[in-house]
């Protein structure tokens, strides 16, 4: 008898046929006692803090990646008055212990004028402090966490993405109305830190808007970050008193694929569930066969549709590595990167420190090729909330639609398709 994952995977079959310029430093750009630009050279650094090693590195690899794709385009259009954007990245192995350190380093020894596309939730708790009181501006952090979400918005820490809260929201609202599941049959697997409880405390209030009233009686397996050790998180979860129909993990891509395997192999007959954080290509990659019917939330559409930034983005990214293989993360640090290349372009002068949160502010209601709007203010500093809904089928992450939950057996889920579009 096939699974319920297995039965939705076939459905989906039946219709799926670190290169940067020299580093320069900054403080040859700006002269600090006048707070603007000089004419001692042409460029403006960047930094980032993220995993380059450990188990998470892939994610930092790409987010890298993306950011670099969209700098080495700008140069190459010379968009920004002829500057050049040039990223300093340091690697922390997605540990805050490490990350506080490179903060100060890339602040303080390398003048940058912002902190882009760092990754991970406790490292950016680590760095929110600094970026805050160095008054410079944290932005784009791949991480969908509530501590830079607050509300008023922190002035120095700016978002693109939609938070952990939305994509875990999503699929509980599709779990519930379209697969027809009951709050105690969707359980979650999560790390243990902050960006585990970041994904639980936001599935929680979802199920609780679903009628949940004790949240006890939720399934919760847990193990702790940067290991693989998970059999314990999946023997909470096997031993519940309601048997998990779906399993919600809120981790990286390394130890949910150990929890996948060992699930298949205690022959847990559920679908699972990963937001985007995970790493979609690293996740399928280490899944092989066993990814077949995974559900993964993203914060970017599908890098391989027919969208305008799509579009650039596969361009952009071919020019800065031929070689390199298009994915979900490195797409998210283009996104990231052009806002902030389009903050810059349409400032009035180059912007300092204390002014490029005033130019990205200003930005307001803008399109960047998405397909719907994005927008950030002063009293707004996450651009987007969208989530897309995608699915691993023979090791390829394609798109398709909740609705297509509701009947697997009979029906087909028809947004998922080879084009993407």
């Amino acid at each position: 008898m096939l699974s319920t994952r297995a039965l939705i995977a076939s459905a989906v079959l039946s219709l799926f046929t670190a290169a940067g310029s020299t580093a320069i430093s900054a403080s040859t750009i700006f002269d600090k006692s006048l707070n603007e630009p000089t004419t001692q050279n042409q460029h403006i650094h960047f930094g980032m803090s993220t995993a380059l090693t450990g188990p998470a590195a892939q994610l930092g690899i790409n987010m890298q990646a993306g950011v670099n794709a969209a700098f080495n385009e700008a140069n190459a259009n010379a968009e920004i008055q002829g500057f050049e954007l040039d990223l300093i990245t340091l690697d922390d192995g997605y540990e805050p212990s490490r990350t506080a350190p490179n903060m100060r380093t890339l602040i303080e020894d390398h003048d940058t004028l912002a902190i882009i596309g760092n990754v991970g939730t406790p490292t950016a708790i680590a760095a929110i402090p600094i970026a805050n009181a160095q008054e410079t501006l944290l932005f784009g952090a791949y991480t969908g966490a509530g501590a830079l979400r607050k509300s008023p918005p922190d002035r120095f820490v700016i978002n693109y993405r939609a938070s952990y809260a939305q994509e875990t929201a999503a699929m509980v609202d599709a779990l519930i109305e379209h697969a027809g599941l009951s709050v105690n049959e969707i359980a979650f697997f999560t790390q243990r830190d902050a960006y585990g409880d970041a994904g639980f405390n936001g599935g929680i209030t979802a199920l609780k808007q679903h009628g949940l009233i004790d949240d006890s009686t939720i399934a919760h397996g847990r193990y702790e970050r940067n290991t693989i050790a998970v059999e314990n998180g999946l023997a909470d979860i096997i031993m519940a008193d309601t048997p998990a129909k779906a399993v919600i993990m809120v981790g990286s891509y390394a130890p949910c694929a150990a929890f996948i395997k060992l699930a298949e192999e205690y022959e847990l007959d559920a679908i699972f569930l990963n937001v985007s954080f995970v790493g979609s290509t690293p996740l399928a990659n280490e899944l092989g066969s066993t990814g077949n019917g995974v559900i993964i939330t993203q914060v970017v559409p599908h890098f391989n549709s027919s969208l305008q930034i799509a579009n650039e983005f596969r361009t952009a990214f071919s020019a800065f590595n031929p070689d390199a293989i298009p994915n979900f993360g490195s797409f998210e640090g283009y996104i990231a990167a052009r806002i902030m290349i389009k903050a810059i372009a349409q400032s009035t002068t180059m912007p300092t420190r204390a002014t490029i949160v005033d130019a990205i502010e200003a930005l307001g209601t803008f399109d960047i090729g998405l397909g719907s709007n994005l927008s950030l203010t002063a009293d707004n500093h996450q651009a987007s909330t969208n989530v897309w809904p995608t699915m691993i089928m023979d090791s390829q992450v394609v798109a398709f639609s909740w609705e297509d939950l509701s009947n697997p057996k009979e029906g087909a889920l028809s947004e998922a398709k080879s084009d993407q579009d």
